[in-house]
């Protein structure tokens, strides 16, 4: 069983227990992660990213993957497949010889 399988297995035997599926449809789902990546957000917020506290960065990192893994799980979307076509498309997008070095948009290399 890989990483990813054994986390899934926890977020549903989790989730099971507490009888929390009825609650975990995919727009949920999104919001919750769109809340908890506003948490770890504010773990940034009026200070300089060398002073974020790193406990706190992985407490709301870890709801953000919590969620985004729900939601993948929800849609019975193969998480390591779908993040390798992303850096697969990101890679045809950025070009090295084009978008090294750069923070231009896709768009406007």
């Amino acid at each position: 069983m890989s990483d990813i399988d054994i986390i899934l297995e926890e977020l549903r035997k989790f989730n099971t227990e507490r009888d929390w599926d009825q609650f975990h449809n995919g727009k949920d789902l999104a919001i919750g992660l769109s809340v908890e990546a506003s948490e770890l957000l504010e773990c940034f917020l009026w200070k300089d990213p060398k002073d974020a506290d790193i406990e706190k960065i992985r407490e709301e990192l870890a709801d953000v993957l919590n969620y985004a893994f729900q939601v993948a799980d929800k849609y019975n979307l193969d998480i390591k497949q779908i993040m390798l076509a992303k850096i697969q498309r990101n890679a045809q997008k950025y070009p090295v010889d084009k978008a090294k070095g750069s923070a231009k948009k896709y768009d406007e290399l």
